[in-house]
């Protein structure tokens, strides 16, 4: 077994497996680190299947994942590919240790689908959170582009890169924020980023989060309060029937609700969409 090292938004985890199975993880190469203490350890191996009562599960375009417990307790998670079990994740109580049992189906998929999950559940209680969102950076600041599957927060995103100059693509599908006492609200580029291929080691101040709605006009407005928390908590991953982290997931998402501009953007796939949001919401 060989052990590596990743840094992703200032917290360290390790990963141990086979060598072979390192090449199926190229998109942690920008992040990789020296040995450091670490927020979380997984470790990679084949196995038989775990049995567990299931608590909840998710489905997402043929993908699913299952959570549940063991018979011993043990925190458990199914992932599923077309109705094909790629993994099974048996974690510690605090999510801070993970064992990933795979079944040589969907490997690549299981491996990033635990490694994000013990990511956010490891650090929910740090000020750390790991959107489902499209991030651009532009004049040194990131905005956040929020909303369901399908809204077009890709696409929005694109429109920025297109039309509005010297904006990047910090992330397509899920960026970090975390917040710090000196320098507030941040966003990084994360080893996982959805369909597009952009897994960027790069961080910057987090200028507005923008939630998007599809519809046959473009229009902008500022979003505060209940509205603002509401919106964030839809896109934010987390097992919040755990009191440990529910409570940090909440003050997390309290403190950017009340700190960083929130806006929401009724919007056309355009040119127009994008210059609209941007002249507002700038910092």
């Amino acid at each position: 077994m060989e052990i590596r090292y990743y840094k992703v938004a200032g917290h360290v985890f390790r990963v141990c497996c086979e060598t072979e199975s390192f090449s199926l993880l190229t998109n942690y190469e920008p992040f990789g680190c020296d040995e450091a203490a670490v927020a979380f350890s997984l470790t990679i191996s084949r196995g038989i299947p775990v049995g567990y009562a299931e608590e909840w599960r998710q489905e997402d375009d043929g993908q699913e994942i299952i959570c549940g417990k063991t018979a011993d307790g043990e925190p458990v998670f199914g992932f599923l590919w077309h109705q094909v079990t790629a993994a099974w994740l048996v974690c510690s109580p605090d999510y801070c240790d993970g064992r990933l049992i795979t079944t040589g189906h969907d490997t690549k998929l299981a491996i990033d689908n635990a490694l994000m999950v013990l990511y956010a559940l490891a650090t929910a209680d740090r000020q750390t959170v790991l959107f489902h969102a499209a991030v651009v950076s532009y004049g040194g600041k990131g905005y956040l582009f929020l909303g369901p599957s399908g809204t077009g927060k890709s696409t929005h995103a694109r429109l920025w890169l297109k039309h509005i100059e010297d904006t990047e693509l910090v992330n397509d599908d899920n960026p970090i924020v975390r917040i710090t006492e000196d320098d507030g609200a941040v966003v990084y580029g994360s080893p996982w980023s959805g369909k597009t291929h952009c897994y960027r080691n790069v961080s910057c101040p987090l200028g507005s989060i923008v939630v998007l709605s599809q519809a046959p006009y473009n229009k902008i407005r500022r979003l505060s309060g209940i509205e603002a928390y509401v919106n964030l908590v839809a896109s934010i991953s987390g097992k919040r029937w755990d009191e440990r982290i529910a409570n940090g997931l909440h003050q997390t998402e309290n403190a950017l609700a009340s700190t960083v501009p929130m806006w929401h953007l009724d919007c056309l796939p355009d040119q127009a969409a994008a210059e609209l949001c941007c002249s507002n919401v700038k910092m």
